[in-house]
């Protein structure tokens, strides 16, 4: 049976209008996600806002000056729901006391009425006007706390400085900060607003800084899932819990590993132990570059290839003169197999990895291509005229060759032994393997089919063909969304979710990556 049968197909008893309508109508392929989860783009423009609202919830709900609320903020990752929690259970006293927020400020020393004040730091003596206290009653000399401000900033800790008293964990004022670097050093001043600024990005799990290079300048934060795959505005896709590229249905364990295996000499040291002898006089490696089994040397030495031990030069076709080899190492055959079986096993899901991942680089053309037809096309112009049925089935298309591609070295993982060796047995292992590469298989014959479709180009067809075409590439597009769909059931329901391991992986998205601006 053909596999197109198991989906649903277009009548062609249908007419025009019902097109019109259901198969070309773009906000179908716009809900085509199985799971929706939202982020923003964070530019520099939109971090002061964002930070600002932030913190007058806190200002608002706690009745706090914007001091306090930053430095509670920042020590719990500027998330206003864990505050809330631990506002109730701890309550005000401790929870401030933990963060350094001094619960009941202290105006000022009882030292009003003397003419001088002594620094408990620099032992001078000082007028009020050159003293400077924070809001935990600690009190020191202009000087010394701008110094305290300056090796505290160029050492990292600007978004949370205490005070220079021993022992008090209160976070300093960064009005005093901000007002007595300003005097000395502008330059500190300026890191240390900046610092306050960023912290927002920083000390935040729901924000991370764009990894491009060079750095767009751009930040993501995210609502609720950290385990996702998103867009900076610059056009970089990656991972947000990892920041590499985007990796699904690879968990950020997985992909790193992966990465590093391509990256280092393993598979190099393989192919040494599998294609070259040790020489027994120098020890340098040997590669067999004749037929027959009297190897030489650089260095001189004539050895037996079978067996690897010295012999003289003079030898015959069946016999090496001098030397009969007839011994046997099990050990080191069985290191010799393995290392044979792991390299073809490697070799095997990197191909197939870089294959994929190298259509995806060509396929991209089908993109740029479609989204200038699209512009040049005339808005009254019938649907399939418009040719947006292209570009959603282009989006499809990427979307799946990056699934695909990652699909290889999530099977590496998922089958070998590096990760869940003790989780399966050898039967449930196959079994899931089975099922495993059965998905993989149709959605990799759907996509072929749609890449081709899309590859013909639609120059020189007439009217007639144009509608046939669209209509079968729609068809397509959503055979291909739903494979992808599977696939990702399959591994989460089905593989990855009875093991103990945790393994998340983001979530499948189809198309573009859904993002707020």
């Amino acid at each position: 049976m053909d596999d197109d049968d198991n989906y649903p197909q277009w009548s062609d008893e249908e007419d025009d209008d019902h097109f019109s309508e259901n198969v070309f109508d773009t906000a179908d392929y716009e809900n085509l996600a199985t799971t929706s989860y939202a982020y923003t783009v964070v530019t520099e423009m939109s971090l002061l806002t964002m930070q600002m609202e932030q913190l007058n919830i806190m200002k608002e709900i706690l009745a706090l000056p914007e001091n306090s609320a930053r430095i509670l903020l920042i020590n719990h990752r500027w998330d206003v729901r864990r505050i809330l929690e631990l506002f109730e259970r701890k309550g005000k006293e401790r929870l401030f006391s933990e963060a350094g927020v001094t619960l009941h400020e202290n105006n000022g020393p009882s030292l009003s009425s003397q003419s001088k004040i002594t620094c408990n730091v620099c032992f001078e003596d000082f007028s009020m006007d050159e003293v400077s206290m924070m809001s935990c009653g600690h009190y020191y000399c202009n000087n010394c706390w701008t110094e305290h401000f300056i090796i505290k900033i160029n050492d990292g800790e600007s978004r949370r400085i205490r005070c220079m008293t021993p022992n008090c964990n209160a976070i300093c004022n960064e009005e005093v900060v901000r007002k007595l670097l300003k005097s000395k050093s502008p330059d500190i001043a300026s890191r240390f607003d900046r610092f306050l600024l960023e912290s927002y990005i920083e000390d935040n799990n729901k924000v991370k800084w764009c990894p491009s290079t060079p750095h767009c300048g751009n930040a993501i934060q995210v609502e609720d899932e950290i385990y996702c795959e998103v867009e900076c505005s610059c056009g970089l896709q990656f991972c947000f819990n990892c920041l590499s590229k985007v990796h699904s249905p690879c968990s950020c364990k997985m992909w790193d590993l992966w990465s590093k295996k391509c990256q280092d000499d393993s598979e190099n040291i393989n192919w040494i132990i599998v294609n070259t002898k040790p020489c027994p006089k120098c020890q340098k490696k040997v590669d067999k570059n004749g037929g027959c089994n009297l190897v030489k040397c650089i260095c001189g030495q004539h050895f037996c290839w079978l067996c690897g031990a010295a012999t003289g030069s003079a030898h015959t076709y069946s016999k090496i003169k001098g030397h009969s080899c007839g011994r046997y190492d099990d050990e080191k055959v069985k290191h010799i197999e393995h290392a044979k079986r792991s390299l073809h096993r490697y070799t095997h899901y990197y191909d197939r990895y870089k294959v994929h991942a190298d259509s995806l680089k060509h396929e991209n053309e089908f993109k740029v291509t479609f989204e200038e037809l699209v512009r040049t096309s005339k808005s009254e112009e019938s649907n399939h005229k418009s040719f947006r049925w292209a570009l959603n089935g282009a989006n499809q298309l990427l979307r799946a060759r990056q699934v695909l591609s990652n699909s290889y070295p999530f099977a590496f993982y998922m089958f070998g032994d590096e990760l869940f060796q003790d989780e399966m047995t050898p039967e449930e292992r196959l079994q899931k393997q089975n099922l495993f590469e059965v998905q993989q298989q149709q959605l990799e014959f759907q996509v072929e089919n749609l890449s081709m479709c899309l590859g013909k180009g639609f120059h020189g067809i007439s009217d007639t063909e144009l509608f046939d075409t669209s209509l079968h590439i729609i068809n397509l597009t959503r055979i291909v969304n739903r494979l992808c769909k599977e696939l990702y059931l399959c591994i989460e329901d089905d593989l990855l979710s009875p093991l103990q391991i945790n393994h998340p992986i983001a979530p499948y998205k189809s198309q573009a990556l859904t993002k707020n601006q």
